[in-house]
């Protein structure tokens, strides 16, 4: 069915009677002539094809005038209406990007990767699965940063994940400040499901607020944050003198993490290699199932531009005809 958005427009339609009535008529100049006075009293061809040929740009004017407030009216083809899944969950991801994530102890199709590099593999497959969410991003490092706000376009924040890179927010880890941070955004709305995925491989060696202290301040806004460490637990390491074994993960504060997942009812994960994290997001899923509530909206095509185009091209004749007769 056709919609009109702007319907109060149509008053501005009898604008140019409005104009002509208000408006003092256009006197015509007259120059000295010579008459024949009987002649006057008879209309010859010439003067009645001329009285025609000024109305035809009159109709014209008057069709481009209706046309173009037919346009503002902003008519829309309303199509049927179609199912939205939402789950009134709001799911925040906050993901660490301090240097310690360029680490390369993660395995994508048998080829080793930084730690970002396999978040970001991870990650974005739980988002698009994430259908009836509204979810938003926080980056995080030595300052944490909202990079996208809460929303359905899971698209976009796909791809705003994508385009994170190593030490965009600093080469150190501020935990605290993203806890801190995502209660902001997500803990003054009430009656909702709120959720913090927060993903690190380190400790918190920056920022404002202590993680202990934000885990409080997110358990009284009812915030429940899963936190996930990240980081393989030993690696071989060659150089010349021969190989030797590390932990790459020395630095990871897992006790912290743990009492912040427990303080706010979530839960603590360890994610060694790319199987565990994504199995990791599986697990969230199952934690965190999608609720459907049904809601329909129906897609909208705008019209505008047919009497709008139509408009134009009227004016255009017009605008013609009155340069041929100058």
């Amino acid at each position: 069915m056709i919609h009109f958005a702007w319907p109060w427009l149509l008053a501005v339609l009898p604008l140019p009677l409005l104009f002509r009535w208000l408006l003092p008529a256009h006197q015509a100049i007259e120059q000295a002539a010579l008459k024949v006075p009987f002649l006057d009293d008879f209309p010859t061809d010439s003067q009645t094809l001329g009285t025609q040929k000024q109305k035809w740009p009159l109709w014209l004017a008057m069709a481009a005038w209706c046309l173009l407030v037919l346009a503002s009216l902003r008519p829309q083809w309303l199509g049927e209406p179609i199912e939205q899944a939402v789950s009134g969950r709001d799911l925040m991801l906050a993901v660490d990007l301090s240097g310690s994530m360029d680490a390369q102890d993660f395995f994508i199709n048998k080829q080793a990767v930084d730690r970002l590099t396999a978040a970001k593999w991870v990650a974005s497959d739980f988002i698009n699965r994430r259908v009836g969410d509204r979810i938003g991003l926080i980056l995080f490092g030595t300052q944490a940063y909202l990079q996208t706000p809460l929303t359905f376009d899971r698209k976009t924040v796909t791809t705003l994940l994508d385009e994170a890179v190593l030490g965009l927010a600093g080469e150190n880890t501020a935990i605290g400040d993203a806890i801190g941070l995502a209660v902001k955004r997500l803990g003054n709305q009430p009656g909702k499901s709120q959720v913090l995925v927060l993903m690190t491989d380190g400790a918190n060696t920056a920022g404002e607020v202590s993680p202990l202290k934000a885990a409080e301040l997110a358990a009284a806004k009812h915030l429940k944050i899963y936190t996930i460490g990240i980081g393989a637990d030993e690696m071989i390491v060659r150089s010349f003198f021969g190989s030797r074994k590390v932990n790459p993960s020395a630095d990871l504060d897992e006790d912290t993490l743990i009492k912040i997942a427990e303080s706010t009812g979530g839960h603590y994960y360890r994610a060694r290699n790319t199987d565990e994290l994504n199995n990791i997001y599986l697990r969230l899923d199952e934690l965190e199932p999608i609720e459907k509530d049904q809601q329909y909206y129906r897609p909208r095509t705008e019209l505008f531009y047919w009497p709008l185009s139509a408009a134009l091209l009227l004016a255009a004749i017009i605008a013609m005809q009155r340069v041929q007769l100058s």
